[in-house]
């Protein structure tokens, strides 16, 4: 089971960083602000002149309510109605310097009812007595104003509201991002759906979204190679089909003259019907051996994978046997092969029967083309892991040759590399080699018994 492997820097990681991040952010301007305001608030709200003042308003009006509705120094109900009206506003009325009565939040409180009355205590909080006259006499006063309590309340608000956009500003922007990022891989996927495969995806990133654009753009580039592989095999076999269709129209047609010469002349030369005759057999022969060719490819080709049987066998002894049988064949057929040996001990995994279709067609080939005159080199190599086997020939001067089609060298790379092996072929004016390469693991070389 392949493990998943986890972005350096995912999705969740970065949502966190900038969660956490906007909320240092937020703090802070929530600190800021609420500071600043505080100590606007005290500079500026609390210092002895404003506070002075909005006593010197709140007496005024004060005053004017107590002479508007004729309200007594004893009229608790009167003045609680006035204060209810005036939050944040403390009064106490004195008379003859006794306290009388203590109003504040809309309640009034008499001297008898509070406990534990202070007199220094509340003349440090309040403030200074104010002459006041009320319907039944001339009183003092002191006022006693809490409305920095909403300032501060208000501060706090504002600076919690702005913390709070800041934090929601931050995490838009991130989530703006993602969907800028996301909404670009998608027009992309469609610009690539609708075909235009040239068109390259983003793949910026470490996270989850980058790891889709790298998946994305490689699945692009395997559509545009597989499309070119494609292309080229359909090309190759275009070429193929044309010079196999040359090839078959050269004998075929030299066959059909043959065959008209024979017919009109009949039988009455029987030199000439013998020529006639051998030479369409040769002819027919050409055919054969093209068709057997093209057989075999597309035996080879008409698959999209071979079904092979792969086995171990020793390197030494399947090379002893098919180049044995090779040389065999050859000799039979007048060839002079001269063989050079691999060092070492070695096995490979390969599927014989495939294997010695590769040499037959080597062989096929050093028949049809390599110079009988000349010797055949066979040299096999074990080297880096991999067991080489090489044979070279000179090419025959035979101008009548049929012209190959390169069918059984296609065949040998395709077996080849299903083999997990390699083949390749180089050629000049007079030489021609082609040498094939397997896989193969070296075994240690048998110590010497003792006698």
């Amino acid at each position: 089971m392949t493990k998943r492997l986890k972005p350096p820097a995912s999705l969740d990681a970065k949502m966190l960083y900038v969660i956490l991040t906007a909320l240092l952010a937020a703090g802070f301007v929530f600190v800021a602000i609420y500071g600043m305001g505080n100590l606007a608030v005290e500079k500026i709200y609390l210092s002895p002149e404003a506070v002075s003042a909005r006593k010197a308003e709140i007496y005024s009006r004060f005053s004017s309510y107590v002479n508007a509705n004729n309200v007594s120094g004893s009229d608790s109900d009167a003045v609680a109605l006035w204060n209810s009206e005036n939050q944040y506003t403390t009064i106490l009325i004195y008379k003859d310097n006794s306290l009388e009565m203590r109003v504040a939040d809309g309640e009034a409180q008499s001297s008898a009812s509070m406990q534990n009355f202070d007199r220094q205590q509340y003349s440090s909080q309040y403030g200074k007595l104010y002459p006041m006259r009320f319907a039944d006499g001339v009183y003092q006063i002191a006022i006693g104003d809490s409305s920095h309590n909403r300032e501060y309340m208000v501060n706090r608000f504002v600076a919690l509201i702005v913390a709070s956009v800041t934090f929601v500003a931050i995490m838009l922007a991130y989530v703006r991002r993602l969907t800028r990022r996301i909404i670009r891989l998608s027009r992309e996927a469609v610009e690539i759906g609708a075909g235009d495969l040239e068109r390259p995806i983003t793949t910026g990133g470490e996270d989850e979204l980058s790891m889709l654009a790298r998946e994305m753009d490689n699945m692009r580039r395997s559509v545009i190679e597989r499309m070119g592989n494609e292309r080229r095999a359909w090309q190759a076999n275009s070429e193929l089909i044309t010079a196999i269709s040359h090839d078959i129209r050269t004998p075929m047609t030299t066959m059909i003259g043959y065959l008209g010469l024979l017919n009109e002349s009949g039988f009455e030369d029987r030199e000439r019907c013998s020529q006639f005759c051998s030479s369409a057999y040769d002819k027919a022969m050409e055919l054969k051996d093209l068709t057997d060719e093209l057989f075999k490819y597309f035996l080879v080709f008409g698959r999209s994978d071979l079904e092979m049987n792969m086995e171990p066998f020793d390197g030494r002894l399947l090379t002893e046997q098919l180049l044995s049988e090779a040389e065999f064949d050859l000799g039979d057929a007048g060839f002079t092969i001269s063989r050079i040996e691999f060092e070492g001990e070695c096995s490979v995994t390969v599927d014989p029967m495939y294997l010695k279709r590769v040499m037959d067609n080597l062989v096929s080939n050093l028949k049809k083309y390599a110079d009988r005159s000349r010797q055949v080199m066979i040299i096999t190599e074990l080297k880096d892991g991999a067991l080489s086997v090489c044979i070279s020939n000179y090419i025959a001067r035979s101008m009548d040759r049929v012209e190959s089609t390169k069918i059984g060298i296609r065949t040998c790379e395709k077996i080849m590399a299903h083999m997990g092996g390699s083949f390749t072929t180089t050629k000049d004016e007079e030489h021609f080699a082609a040498e094939f390469t397997l896989p193969a693991r070296t075994c240690p070389e048998p110590e010497p018994s003792a006698r």
